[in-house]
């Protein structure tokens, strides 16, 4: 699954929002391109000359095509949904960020549209399809005078139905009797609830339980200023049913437990102490069992079953982090709330210096859900921009 590359010639539950009155924004002008606010604070800005590197992420659920149907999103202006200017809307947001990196889930006109786009604008890229019939995935696009990709992995969500046939995971005896752990969330109404109708089959049998076509990708990439160092920028999206908690658990401790091995892989191959980012859309609030245990390594109750040999990363959320974590990053009438991260393993060599800002919830361009004229997605861009510390 490892595909070598030459060397180098890159908190407390959120709850929703009082539902708003839906009202068409037919002639709403785009707004402002997001800008990245500086950490309050921070010493870094006082200086006349960074610490050292500055590079900056971007994590954007676009929302795939193969799922906007105006059934599925009734409080939508119908010309903001069509596929012409849907694409040219993500491709201006994606443009204006002017990020070395952008973490996008939900891509599903990767050959026909983004990459050729996205290469126009100086980006090169790589691509994970989701298992099964569905038709998205997951991309990482970077700059290529920025950075080269020296290492991927791709993760297949899947394969944790393999480790139960393998003996490498052990249930107890709750979700043998087919129980799950639920969270506290609401169902999204107009998102990914109703975007992809599944036969779930017998959900008390792990083998089906697991298998969900989540999917997520894994990259080490070698930074061209300073030559030679190198950072792993990990991207995914987890399954979305607030009813299956410790599907999404289980799918966060394997993707920690192959970022690690990843880790030591790079490490020992590059001969390098890697950095390490982790975006996405991890479809769980701040207040869940997944973003506890991504943020400390533990949950709030216990996990219906655990991944042998995991090798858990520390991580923090940058917006945590920075500012707190925003109000929401999904906006819809039937659901609002945070489900989007960008989270980083803290060290004396990286720190996050700046944010993508985010609009409020009274915001003319926001009220009445997204997307809409405005917002191409049904999810919010988040950001940020590091300084790698020199040693």
């Amino acid at each position: 699954m490892l595909k070598p590359f030459p060397a180098l010639h890159r908190l407390p539950v959120i709850r929703s929002f009082t539902r708003v009155v839906l009202r068409k924004m037919s002639s709403t002008p785009s707004p402002k391109p997001p800008k990245f606010i500086s950490v309050e604070g921070s010493d870094i800005h006082s200086r006349s000359k960074p610490d050292g590197l500055r590079f900056s992420l971007v994590s954007y659920n676009i929302l795939a095509q193969v799922y906007v149907k105006s059934s599925l999103f009734p409080h939508s202006p119908s010309p903001s949904l069509k596929w012409k200017a849907r694409s040219n809307a993500i491709l201006s947001a994606l443009k204006s960020f002017g990020a070395d990196f952008l973490c996008l889930q939900e891509v599903d006109e990767y050959d026909t549209f983004y990459k050729e786009n996205l290469q126009n604008f100086g980006y090169s890229s790589i691509y994970m399809k989701r298992s099964g019939q569905k038709r998205d995935g997951c991309g990482i696009f970077y700059k290529h005078d920025c950075a080269e990709l020296v290492l991927e992995e791709k993760i297949e969500y899947n394969d944790l139905v393999s480790s139960i046939q393998d003996g490498a995971t052990s249930f107890d005896d709750e979700y043998k009797d087919g129980l799950s752990v639920k969270q506290n969330l609401e169902p999204k109404n107009g998102s990914e609830s109703q975007k992809a109708p599944e036969d779930l089959g017998d959900p008390s049998d792990p083998n089906v339980r697991l298998k969900r076509d989540c999917v997520g990708i894994l990259a080490a990439f070698k930074l061209k200023d300073p030559p030679h160092h190198v950072i792993i920028v990990a991207n995914t999206h987890l399954y979305w049913d607030p009813e299956w908690a410790d599907v999404k658990l289980a799918q966060a401790k394997y993707l920690l437990s192959r970022l690690g091995q990843f880790k030591m892989l790079v490490s020992d191959r590059f001969e390098c102490a890697p950095q390490v980012i982790v975006a996405g859309d991890f479809n769980s609030t701040p207040g869940d069992m997944v973003y506890q245990y991504l943020t400390s390594g533990n949950s709030s109750s216990a996990p219906a079953f655990e991944c042998l040999e995991e090798l858990p990363i520390p991580l923090c959320s940058v917006y945590a982090f920075t500012r707190g974590e925003p109000p929401f990053t999904n906006y819809t009438p039937g659901f609002t709330g945070t489900l989007d991260y960008i989270l980083f393993s803290p060290s004396d060599h990286i720190k996050p210096i700046s944010f993508l800002e985010l609009p409020e919830s009274y915001s003319p361009d926001i009220v009445g859900g997204l997307p809409n004229n405005s917002y191409p997605s049904d999810h919010l861009p988040i950001g940020a921009e590091f300084e790698l510390i020199k040693e």
